[in-house]
């Protein structure tokens, strides 16, 4: 039998031995906790600011087909993209571009890869913005991205890459579905040591909804990443991609409601496409921390986009190079006491000197019918460079109430000239302006959060579009009806108030913003002539007259039943109002803007069960849209209803889902690209969206 000594001699012996053991010491105790991944500490990054921002978790997306950024863009309050017969996305966010085509390169949005430039003086071309590469994307609507060095109007989108922390060491995606449609992709990522990578591959292609709307893209992604030591890192990215796309041109109201599936005769008769032949961009970003409270982050980028546009009666042969530039200084201390965050940052974009275009005779017509198809007709070019120099600060007054500050300084400058035929006057334009910026905000807890700021926004022209809006033409030769000088064109500039909140109470997790913009110089394009069997389509952009942006913007998730293990329901909710209007115009009065719906609604009620099956209805709704600026006639109004099928395996390793897009096969108007004055009729300015359509797809990943 074994004797237990009781337990007083335990206590008597220890404490003996602590009295007596002068050298021992205890060993210290660790606590640690989980460290936060990226797309957490983004969240919380984006909460911290004073406004309006939509994070967007590109796992969820890819529940479903994800073939353009309409995709990635759904239910997100404040954010209208729409895409049309091809990659190229309306992407709009408080008005910004309400009047731009879809494909053209996008205007009022700095958008970013992995924080470093995408947008340039040229603006925002699409092609490389390929969904599957992304891990997730942040937006900050309009002057929330100031930190960003974002001053536009609409503000900043980051679209932030996989790397080897967050990507399957293998993946591989398949989706197919209506009309020919099929997309792949292979990716890989890992971590090795100090250093990480990431790799995508993919192609995709799709017959189109109507004839002449073919498209296909091949391209690749990657990154490397390594860390010398815990306060210095860095990371190379690359991304490559071609894409073609047939344009089948815009419909009436009429042809949309009645044969929707047709081409606009004169695109399909000129085989018109739209092509990137390849465009590159490559950069790196270094983060050094110089002390515990410091962090140094410089970033340099190479973007070169190329296009062969042969959609008249000419073909026009463009070359853009960008190069671009960011520095930012952050440091976190106190100031008379108070936590404080202040970022001093400096980006500039250059456009490289080969910036121009050429322009030839396709399909000789009107003026042209006694050139030879490949006769040259101009050669242009346009340079330009965005320096923005911005400093702000996050200063908590008290517990829970942050004040944010921050100045800008904008340095703009925008080149053109016709260098073919020769003579031709240049056009230079060199602009400085500022954009000041103050917010409030106040924690009351974390389920509660309200704001306010006042700021100002700056937007220059697009090189570009001094030439295609000009109205001094040759009158002779090759070129005759074409524009030979540039015009000159002001910044635009808007001055926003915003006030709102975000949180979570009985009714879900919310976000509530509020904003009107007072805009001067407004950027506004328009068809002045519309395209013949003899001539192209004119269209010009000029300053308008003072204008009015504001809207509503609402976001709601809302869990309606939790069954534990039987499962889970949820409804998502998007509502965006936007009334953006002149202000006593000479010509319009207080007429609407065009191109934009003012009531837009996207629901999903989402039904999870632990196993990974899932299931959702879902359902849109937008307002009739104007389609020009007298407001004279209007694209109709519309509801859809969808459904997704799927299962998401709980280790995370596959995935399957069956997407049913618009049920009841409605026929409406996807976008629409105004005119000035139709006097009531009914013109061609819109762009069918594809009827009923069944997609399905899987993804296996290892990891």
């Amino acid at each position: 039998m074994l004797l237990r000594p009781p337990p007083f001699l335990f206590a008597a012996l220890t404490l003996s031995s602590l009295v007596h053991a002068e050298d021992l010491q205890l060993a210290p105790v660790e606590v640690t906790t989980p460290e936060a991944s990226a797309g957490e500490v983004a969240q919380a990054q984006l909460k911290s600011v004073p406004g309006a921002t939509n994070y967007i978790d590109m796992s969820s997306v890819q529940q479903g087909r994800v073939s353009t950024n309409e995709d990635v863009f759904k239910y997100q309050p404040g954010v209208y993209a729409k895409a049309a017969n091809n990659e190229g996305v309306k992407l709009s966010i408080r008005g910004s571009g309400l009047n731009r085509s879809p494909g053209a390169h996008a205007s009022g949005l700095y958008e970013m890869f992995d924080g470093l430039p995408l947008t340039g003086p040229g603006g925002t071309p699409y092609e490389l913005k390929d969904p599957l590469w992304q891990s997730r994307v942040e937006v900050l609507r309009g002057a929330n991205g100031f930190d960003r060095g974002a001053l536009a109007l609409g503000g900043a989108v980051n679209y932030v890459t996989h790397t080897g922390y967050d990507a399957p060491t293998l993946q591989v995606r398949y989706e197919a579905g209506s009309r020919g449609y099929a997309q792949r992709e292979i990716s890989s990522g890992q971590v090795l040591g100090d250093a990480d990578y990431y790799i995508s591959l993919t192609d995709s292609e799709s017959d189109g909804y109507q004839p002449q709307s073919a498209a296909t893209g091949k391209g690749m992604a990657a990154n490397f990443g390594y860390r010398f030591n815990p306060d210095l890192e860095t990371r190379f990215y690359f991304r490559y991609r071609e894409t073609t796309n047939d344009t089948p041109g815009k419909l009436t109201r009429a042809q949309i409601s009645h044969d929707p599936r047709t081409a606009n005769s004169l695109n399909a008769a000129r085989d018109s496409k739209r092509m990137q032949p390849g465009s590159t961009w490559i950069a790196n970003k270094t983060t050094l921390q110089l002390d515990d409270s410091s962090r140094l982050e410089v970033g340099l980028a190479y973007h070169d986009y190329p296009m062969d546009l042969r959609e008249g009666t000419n073909r026009l042969k463009v070359a853009y190079t960008d190069i671009s530039s960011t520095l930012n200084y952050i440091r976190q201390d106190t100031l008379f006491g108070h936590d404080s965050k202040t970022t001093l940052g400096l980006r500039t974009t250059q456009a490289m000197p080969n910036n121009g275009a050429s322009e030839y005779v396709r399909t000789p017509a009107g003026n042209t019918a006694t050139y030879a198809p490949g006769t040259k007709t101009r050669d242009y070019s346009y340079l330009g460079s965005d320096t923005v120099l911005h400093i702000g600060n996050d200063l908590e007054l008290v517990q829970g109430l942050w004040l944010t500050t921050g100045l800008a300084a904008i340095y703009t400058r925008r080149e053109t000239q016709v260098t073919y035929p020769e003579g031709q006057a240049p056009l230079s334009q060199h602009d400085w302006d500022y954009a000041p910026r103050i917010g409030l905000r106040y924690d009351f807890n974390p389920q509660l959060q309200v704001y306010g700021n006042l700021s100002r926004s700056v937007e220059p022209p697009h090189a570009w579009s001094m030439i295609w809006g000009s109205n001094k033409y040759f009158a002779s030769g090759a070129a005759k009806g074409l524009a030979r000088e540039g015009v000159s064109l002001k910044n635009q500039t808007a001055t926003t108030l915003e006030i709102g909140g975000r949180g979570e109470a009985w009714l879900g997790q919310w976000d509530l913003a509020l904003y009107r913009s007072e805009v001067r110089h407004e950027l506004l394009t328009v068809e002045t002539q519309a395209q013949t069997s003899t001539s192209n389509a004119i269209v010009a952009e000029s300053n308008a007259s003072p204008t009015v942006h504001q809207g509503v913007e609402l976001g709601l998730l809302s869990p309606l039943w939790d069954g534990g293990r039987s499962g889970k329901l949820d409804v998502r909710q998007a509502y965006t109002f936007s009334d953006f209007h002149y202000r006593d115009d000479d010509r319009f009065g207080g007429n609407r803007l065009p191109g934009i719906p003012k009531h837009y609604y996207q629901a999903q009620l989402r039904y999870s069960h632990p196993t990974g099956f899932y299931t959702s209805l879902n359902t849109e709704y937008s307002s009739r849209v104007a389609v020009d600026y007298a407001n004279s006639y209007y694209a109709a109004s519309y509801a859809l209803l969808g459904a997704t099928f799927g299962y998401d395996a709980p280790k995370q390793d596959w995935q399957a889902w069956v997407d049913l897009r618009n049920l009841t096969n409605r026929r409406y108007a996807n976008t629409v690209t105004p005119g000035y004055d139709d006097k009531g009729l009914d013109v061609a300015r819109s762009t069918p969206a594809d009827g009923r359509g069944i997609y399905t797809g899987v993804s296996w990943s290892w990891r």
